[in-house]
């Protein structure tokens, strides 16, 4: 439109205009009835955005934790125990677990305040040869049953046996060489 519709325009609707003042007080009431308004609307925007994160929350949650059971079953697939290469190893793998069980609840029971250190040192070793084995398994996942790998984790669970036995026979030493020193006291020389 250029100016001169524009002109004819406003002068066509010159009566039509509101031409009146408002009210005393009209600007506060004006004021007070948006606030009043903006109040409502405020709670309702509240409410609205409750509602809208409640379900959102729900499944934000159910997002995380089906990240974490992927992450976890993926972790728990790239390690194979030697119990997955053969029957013949999974009884193998028995045994050994079970002997270790045993022999370190005996040290376990062990509460001399002399055989502490050792038992101590015994811990640090057997702790190092777990996180060893932590790394033969991912080898085995990795060679795809290479011999060499299922022998070291053999060797392994022997090593771990070996130490705990060596640590009940020094145990059983210690025990002695006190209960001897004990009987030395006793006679009068």
């Amino acid at each position: 439109m250029n100016k001169d519709n524009i002109d004819k325009l406003f002068e066509k609707h010159k009566n039509d205009f509101d031409i009146e003042n408002p009210g005393l007080n009209h600007a506060e009431r004006f004021l007070g009835k948006l606030n009043k308004q903006g109040e409502l609307q405020l709670v309702k925007v509240d409410k609205q955005r409750r509602r809208l994160w409640k379900p959102l929350i729900g499944v934000a949650a159910s997002v995380m934790l089906l990240i974490t059971l992927f992450i976890g079953s993926q972790q728990t697939e790239n390690t194979r125990e030697l119990a997955s290469v053969s029957p013949k190893m999974a009884e193998t793998e028995d045994f050994f677990t079970s002997t270790i069980a045993e022999e370190l609840s005996k040290i376990k029971n062990e509460n001399a305040p002399e055989v502490q250190a050792l038992i101590k040192d015994t811990m640090v070793r057997l702790k190092a040869l777990e996180e060893n084995y932590e790394s033969l398994k991912k080898d085995l996942n990795e060679s795809g049953d290479d011999n060499r790998v299922i022998y070291a984790m053999i060797s392994n669970f022997q090593n771990r046996i070996d130490i705990l036995q060596n640590t009940l026979e020094q145990i059983e030493r210690i025990k002695q060489l006190n209960g001897q020193s004990y009987d030395m006291s006793d006679i009068n020389i």
